[in-house]
């Protein structure tokens, strides 16, 4: 449905190489991708209603055009279905965003980026 424009906050908390990306979606929205090059910790949040059958995904692109899911430090896939909080190790692609695949009418997320970069 829409591309939605994330708030993006340098250094947030005193931490002078930190970037806190907040993005807010309804279901069908995609996140506008936020550049991470240099991340290399950091964690994502979702919180918010997700509705019937709500879900958001992490995705990762070097393009900018075909993206992959992005995934925790186990390997396991972050789609979420529920509020909650995640790490992240390594932004490898170039561009991260977040894609709210499903949901209904009600379904309000907000989506929090947290990293450190290099």
């Amino acid at each position: 449905m829409a591309v939605q424009t994330p708030v993006i906050t340098y250094a947030p908390d005193g931490h002078r190489n930190a970037v806190l990306v907040q993005w807010t979606l309804a279901n069908g929205d995609t996140g506008a991708p936020f550049k991470g090059f240099g991340i290399i910790d950091g964690s994502v949040q979702v919180q918010g209603t997700f509705g019937v059958g709500g879900s958001v995904q992490m995705e990762m692109s070097n393009d900018g055009t075909n993206y992959q899911l992005m995934a925790d430090p186990q390997g396991t896939d972050i789609v979420k279905t529920a509020a909650d909080l995640e790490t992240i190790l390594d932004i490898v692609g170039r561009q991260v965003r977040p894609n709210c695949t499903a949901g209904d009418g009600t379904t309000a997320l907000v989506v929090s980026l947290y990293a450190v970069r290099r």
